[in-house]
């Protein structure tokens, strides 16, 4: 005990909150699945973090330092997560938290190290989790698998797996059926984003109606594959029914990592933050500039009038050749179209209310609730406020979410040579014409939430004539998900 007290002084503390992610600290206020990443030293452990979460190139992975303490990684996607990169010489008495803590438990083995101690220690944490916490997913990620040929990786990768097996199996024959998953794995490859994408599946417990509603949307836009994927790790969170292809996914994860390197390079004059606000309550047709918060008392001018005063007057002033003469001369003529005077207080222009029909009753124009309409008096000249109390009627709560959803498009065209050739479309214009000439697949992106997105193949030929069917399918798509997404982050919220 007197060897694990000094080792565990010596450390150093664990890093604050706001240290936690690098960029920026987490959030504190949900309650976050928490998966124990675990290995000997140099296994890479740190790199399949930063590979991940922090979207490190696997060419800076050379330069990463060995862990010595502690980290936690805080990550938000469907659910949030909680990722402990320990040391490798934690223990089960040095580790800071119980094994009940943790949902999940990855251990990475060096596919070209010494098998003997890295098993061991694997052993032991099995045992331990087995007996503490049952439910806990365990999973041996068998890393580095790229450096070797095919043959020597499945054959060291079966004899990695034999041997944790006869180890449990000789401890005690009960532990032979305590499930756990192997997986080869490679920060080279898309297998690391595979692997790490089969562990999400099993921590988010509304997978199967993110499932569900995939599959409706293959079966109504008639897409081939579709993925949900995360836009930052690009783990896949959900899939259809249909069995996942490795080129198929491949293909998708290079796709979203196109987009993700290529996109913030460009930017949409319709993508303003006018068009990014929250929809108010009715029917909206402008924004209107914030009023003062004095009352109008200036006298309002019809649109006829012939002697308006330049001070008060909101409106540029006519051309004049003198300055000193301006204000007695007349205007231009006013449209007569406008119906309702121009009121000539510095306060918020109110737009035209539509009529009843077009826009119910009161709520014809975008301005808050808390606005007033002026009405003129013909006897005194002046104007009176008064209170719009339709407007000031309580709105119906809307969910927070942005107007604005980008999306791409790829044609896939088979070549006269049976090859594949890949052209970007930029929402389908000439290449998925071509594409739909000859056949082929297009390759679609929809900004589903700021995290997630969903990628699909959809025939060529259905992409180019039924545009519009797949945009409402996606819109339907995109409800439910947001619905699911809200349910999920209220559940996990700290009350």
């Amino acid at each position: 005990m007197s060897r694990t007290a000094s080792a565990s002084s010596s450390r150093p503390p664990p890093p604050k909150s706001a240290e936690l992610n690098g960029k920026a600290a987490a959030r504190d206020d949900v309650i976050r699945t928490k998966i124990l990443l675990l290995g000997m030293r140099r296994s890479g452990k740190t790199s399949i973090r930063q590979v991940l979460f922090n979207n490190l190139s696997e060419r800076e992975t050379l330069y990463l330092e060995t862990t010595t303490h502690l980290t936690k990684q805080p990550f938000d996607t469907v659910i949030p997560l909680e990722i402990w990169d320990c040391p490798g010489d934690t223990t089960l008495e040095t580790l800071d938290a119980p094994l009940t803590q943790f949902a999940t438990m990855i251990f990475v083995i060096d596919i070209q190290d010494l098998y003997h101690q890295p098993i061991q220690k694997l052993v032991d944490f099995v045992i331990t989790a087995y007996k503490e916490n049952p439910n806990m997913n365990l999973e041996v990620f068998v890393h580095k698998a790229d450096v070797l040929t095919e043959e020597y990786k499945i054959e060291n990768f079966r004899d990695i797996q034999q041997r944790v097996i006869s180890e449990l199996t000789y401890i005690n024959v009960e532990y032979e059926q305590i499930p756990i998953n192997f997986q080869l794995t490679s920060i080279l490859d898309h297998s690391l984003h595979d692997a790490f994408s089969r562990v999400l599946h099993k921590l988010i417990d509304s997978l199967p109606y993110l499932e569900d509603l995939l599959n409706v949307f293959c079966a109504n836009s008639q897409a081939s594959k579709a993925f949900l994927f995360d836009t930052v790790s690009r783990l896949y969170v959900a899939t259809d029914a249909s069995p996942v292809d490795p080129p198929t996914h491949n293909l998708c994860s290079d796709y979203l990592q196109t987009l993700n390197a290529f996109g913030p390079l460009y930017k949409s004059v319709s993508a303003s933050p006018l068009r990014m606000r929250v929809d108010p309550a009715g029917l909206s047709t402008s924004v209107a500039p914030s009023a003062p918060t004095s009352p109008p008392t200036s006298p309002s001018l019809p649109p006829t009038s012939a002697q308006p005063s330049a001070s008060t007057l909101q409106l540029p002033p006519p051309p004049s050749p003198s300055p000193d003469t301006s204000a007695t001369k007349s205007p231009p003529p006013i449209n007569t179209i406008l119906s309702a005077p121009i009121t000539t207080s510095p306060s918020a222009i109110t737009p035209p209310t539509l009529p009843a029909s077009a826009g119910g009753a009161g709520t014809g124009t975008g301005t808050p609730a808390a606005s007033s309409a002026t009405t003129p008096d013909p006897a005194s000249g002046s104007t009176s406020a008064t209170p719009d109390t339709t407007a000031a009627s309580p709105a119906p709560r809307q969910r927070q979410h942005p107007r604005f959803y980008p999306s791409a498009a790829a044609s896939l065209a088979p070549t006269a040579a049976g090859g594949a050739v890949v052209g970007a479309g930029g929402g389908g214009g000439a290449g998925a014409a071509a594409a739909a000439a000859g056949g082929g697949t297009t390759l679609t992106y929809h900004l589903i939430t700021p995290q997630l997105a969903l990628l699909a193949l959809v025939p060529s030929t259905v992409f180019a004539a039924r545009r519009g069917l797949l945009e409402y399918n996606v819109v339907f798509f995109r409800e439910g998900v947001q619905e699911i997404c809200d349910v999920e982050a209220e559940a996990r919220r700290v009350k």
